[in-house]
């Protein structure tokens, strides 16, 4: 079976996720160019938890973890299935503590990006929630226990953004990024193309503009399990590199 390939999305704001617009087609046209996956398996930077857990639904609910939006958003539906046998799978990680957990669902960092990537919801999909208390070398070497899914035919999202304050987002001018977001978006993009996991995983140490970028790391922390799972001869691509005041949209595709 091909190797799939891993995808790091930086999903911005959940109205991204009702195309068309330019991020929702560049999802869209992502994933041509491989067979279509037997499951997916989600890394959102809104599933932030003490412990690790994963979803075990047979059907997840939509999740509209969000406020302040128009109702049409509110109204989406992704309807993919679970796959109560990948949940069981995980739960037996020698790696890590997973638990299986059927009162979470699909959240907007899983759903706004497939239901483009997707639509047809007929892909069963699994999330895997980001353990807080957990250092970003921990988040980082637990991923790579997960490189084993691509052989088998899932593909692996992880669903955040680089750069994320919102308290510092400018909504008045939303096109000019902030000077500290440009510096810490380059820097990352600098330290992935390196595969500098160790800097990219002790990001604190990275001076001020990476520490502003990150005020909490759930939306981080995604992109380590797209890293960790990028093989030494695959290309690491960026596309929708993009900064929105404070919050970047930078994605990458490994394969």
């Amino acid at each position: 079976m091909q190797k799939l390939p891993v995808f790091f999305v930086g999903h911005g704001s959940p109205m991204n996720a009702l195309g068309p617009n330019p991020l929702a087609d560049t999802w869209a046209e992502s994933t041509k160019d491989f067979p279509e996956p037997k499951a997916i398996l989600s890394i959102s930077a809104h599933w932030f938890t003490r412990g690790t857990y994963v979803t075990s639904n047979q059907l997840p609910p939509t999740i509209h973890d969000f406020y302040g939006f128009p109702q049409e958003l509110f109204d989406v539906q992704y309807p993919a299935p679970g796959d109560p046998k990948l949940a069981e799978e995980l739960s037996r990680s020698k790696d890590a503590q997973v638990i299986q957990d059927d009162s979470w669902g699909l959240d907007h960092g899983t759903w706004s990006v497939l239901r483009n990537m997707y639509p047809k919801a007929n892909i069963p999909v699994v999330q895997l929630s980001l353990d807080a208390t957990k250092s970003g070398e921990w988040h980082y070497e637990f991923a790579k226990s997960l490189s084993k899914l691509r052989e088998q035919g899932v593909l692996v999202l992880g669903s955040g953004d680089l750069v994320h304050n919102l308290r510092l987002y400018d909504w008045k001018n939303q096109d000019k990024p902030h000077d500290w977001a440009l510096d810490a978006n380059e820097t990352f993009k600098d330290l992935i193309q390196k595969r500098d996991w160790k800097s990219l995983s002790n990001y604190q140490k990275l001076g001020t503009a990476v520490q502003i970028a990150i005020p909490t790391p759930e939306h981080y922390f995604p992109m380590l399990y797209a890293l960790a799972l990028a093989e030494e001869k695959e290309e690491i691509r960026f596309y929708n590199d993009i900064i929105q005041s404070s919050v970047s949209l930078t994605s990458m595709k490994i394969n």
